[in-house]
């Protein structure tokens, strides 16, 4: 293997990138993004979402309370039901 051609051939070709690269820096173009109206929607739901609590506390604050009272009941039933309705929903 000749090392001198291998050299060679490496100039040549880097030769040719540096040329490639300054010629499409020239060009003078600039990317546009335009987003449609459902994207705009998108993103102001998502504003919104960002803005609102995670945890809604006028909801949450009287079962916590009756929680740390001990006056708050389970009904078990209801809550069997609904167990067998999401397991029925999953298969």
């Amino acid at each position: 293997m000749r090392v001198e051609a291998y050299t060679q051939v490496q100039q040549i070709y880097q030769s040719q990138t540096v040329g490639k690269n300054q010629k499409s820096s020239g060009s003078g173009r600039a990317d546009k993004v335009q987003i449609s109206s459902f994207g705009k929607d998108i993103q102001a739901a998502k504003a919104a979402l960002a803005e609102s609590p995670d945890i809604r506390e006028e909801l949450t604050a009287p079962i916590k309370a009756q929680v740390e009272n001990g006056t708050y009941q389970v009904d078990y039933s209801s809550l069997a039901e609904k167990l067998l309705e999401k397991y029925k929903e999953m298969r």
